[in-house]
Formats: structure tokens, C-alpha cells, sequence
């Protein structure tokens, strides 16, 4: 039997490790020419549009007006379009356009080839447990 400290002391070792990899590849954002939150509410209308404003502020975490200017930025860049609900003529969806798909798989590949650098000089043991790990943090976080 496991003591409860184990599962915290992983869980805290996991969210450290975790935060030191999203911020060592957001290094690579910089090549899309946008920030880190743009990057992100981009990457939730490409993956999970159309949506609108405030579901998109709503997955971000931040308050309409903090998302209403973001996806101005977005708009202006010709990354994302507005167009009416068809169910309601008072929401505004947000869509990605073909180019903000193509900025957002640019700078996702970007940050994926950065990890896959520093995974390089693994041998092939830590390769094999660092995949099965992958699976096991997929069934935890889609339960």
C-alpha cells in the first residue's frame, strides 16, 4: 500500500517538471510574433473553434474585455474571423482562419522540435519509460 505523501510528493515533481517544459519550449514562440496568450487563445479556436468571446475567456481564464482585445489582435493579423451565431445574432463566434492555423502548427512544431532536441540524448531505456509515462499521463488526465 502506498502512503498518501508518495502521490503528493509525485504530483508535485510532475507539476515542476511540467512547468519547466511548457516554459523551455515557449522559447520558441517568439518565431510566431506572438505572445504566449495570444498563442494559447489561438490554439483554443483552432483546436476547439468556432467559439465564442466568452467561452474563449472562459478556457483562458481572463475576463471578456482581456479576451476581447486579444482577439482584436488576433482579427487585425488576419489569424482569426468574427461572424454571427447562426443561433443567436447577439454571439459572436471567433473562427481561425487557414493562415492562424498554419502560425499556430508553425509555432506548435517549433516548440515540439525543441523537445524532441533535448530528448535526443536519451538513451533508449529512458526513451521507452518516458513514453509509457506519456501514456500514463494521458489516462490520468482524460479520466
Amino acid at each position: 500500500m502506498s502512503s498518501p505523501n508518495r502521490y503528493t510528493d509525485l504530483a508535485d515533481r510532475l507539476h515542476s517538471a511540467s512547468i519547466h517544459v511548457l516554459r523551455r519550449v515557449a522559447r520558441e514562440d517568439a518565431a510566431s510574433g506572438l505572445g504566449g496568450p495570444a498563442l494559447s487563445a489561438l490554439s483554443v479556436v483552432v483546436f476547439g473553434g468556432p467559439i465564442s468571446l466568452g467561452r474563449l475567456a472562459e478556457a483562458e481564464r481572463v475576463r471578456p474585455p482581456t479576451m476581447t482585445r486579444t482577439v482584436q489582435g488576433l482579427d487585425a493579423s488576419g489569424l482569426v474571423s468574427r461572424e454571427p451565431d447562426p443561433n443567436d445574432g447577439r454571439i459572436v463566434n471567433i473562427r481561425a482562419t487557414a493562415r492562424g492555423t498554419e502560425v499556430l502548427q508553425a509555432a506548435r512544431s517549433r516548440r515540439v522540435a525543441a523537445l524532441a532536441s533535448a530528448l535526443r540524448p536519451l538513451g533508449e531505456p529512458d526513451l521507452r519509460t518516458l513514453e509509457r509515462s506519456a501514456e500514463l499521463l494521458e489516462q490520468v488526465v482524460s479520466s
